[in-house]
């Protein structure tokens, strides 16, 4: 074989991955250092990791804040991380630090999803690992699941989706899904948190082609898990919480499309309650980037505060 003509580029969607001739996949931006699970020296917080699916290699990082009583139950966070459906993990350095803090300053448990990443598993295979994600953590609604920090101390009534960037557009989805099915036994999701939300437009722009390449099936400007401001906003309504939460950021290129899904929902019918918050000189996910930032603690105090409201 000639090593030359197999090391060709066929596809490069810069700055997310390059195909070659020969299959081979590069991740070209991507937080290659991973955290194993431990015991956070500074806050307590607690993580492990777990096989949801061997048929689908999913799986799920758990994390608990510090217990100080045995019988208390504390809000569930299932959590869906972004990077273009294709890079990132919940075993990064940048998901295992930010999901460590949150769980810290919220006293929250916390299910990080590990869905199958494209372009190797094209959507909507992230769509579909995520809702199974969701169905296990389910299992654990009668104390009777695999995993005993969710048996013992998970409280269902108060479950929160959350995610950023390609990870908020799945929760999103998982949102109106779970409102048109009754598939989740007895778990309620009450809010949810999308922070500078990867959604498509109604033209083609930079993003078209990746998203395009990694979800073949369908046409994106029109499909509603890609555009749901678009294609008449229907499902929308559907959309199964009472709250939701969305930041946007004044540098991002999707900051326009955060604000057309929040102006959407609004006139959608949907009985909830939608707050949008904008950081005026941030760009896309800078408060993964830089989590200590001032405008990055405001955004923590945000949502924190969004997840206790009323507690």
């Amino acid at each position: 074989m000639d090593s030359s003509n197999s090391n060709e580029i066929v596809h490069e969607f810069s700055p997310f991955f390059r195909i070659y001739k020969n299959g081979k996949v590069e991740r070209i931006t991507a937080d290659t250092e991973t955290v194993p699970p431990s015991i956070d020296p500074l806050t307590g917080v607690q993580t492990k990791d777990t096989v949801v699916s061997q048929e689908n290699s999913l799986s799920v990082r758990l994390f608990i804040p510090k217990i100080t009583d045995p019988t208390q139950k504390l809000p569930l966070l299932i959590y869906i991380h972004g990077g273009a459906f294709c890079i990132e993990s919940p075993f990064s350095s940048l998901y295992h630090n930010y999901l460590t803090d949150l769980v810290h300053n919220a006293n929250v448990i916390a299910v990080s999803v590990q869905y199958r990443r494209a372009p190797e598993h094209p959507l909507p295979a992230a769509y579909d690992d995520s809702w199974a994600a969701i169905q296990w953590v389910a299992s654990h609604v009668n104390g009777e699941g695999s995993e005993s920090w969710l048996n013992g101390h998970a409280d269902f009534d108060r479950t929160f989706l959350a995610g950023d960037s390609a990870g908020a557009n799945i929760a999103h989805n998982m949102a109106v899904r779970a409102g048109s099915t009754n598939g989740l036994n007895g778990v309620k999701i009450v809010g949810v948190v999308l922070a500078h939300p990867f959604f498509g437009d109604n033209e083609p722009d930079t993003f078209s082609p990746v998203i395009e390449f990694i979800f073949p099936s369908v046409r994106i400007y029109d499909d509603p898990r890609i555009n749901p401001a678009g294609a008449g906003g229907a499902e929308l309504a559907s959309l199964g919480c009472a709250r939701v939460l969305i930041f946007v950021a004044g540098k991002d290129g999707l900051r326009d499309r955060g604000v057309r899904y929040y102006e959407a929902l609004k006139r959608s019918g949907w009985g909830g309650m939608v707050e949008i918050v904008e950081t005026e000189g941030e760009d896309h996910v800078f408060h993964l980037l830089n989590p200590n930032c001032p405008k990055a603690r405001v955004m923590m105090e945000k949502v924190v505060s969004f997840i206790n409201h009323g507690r």
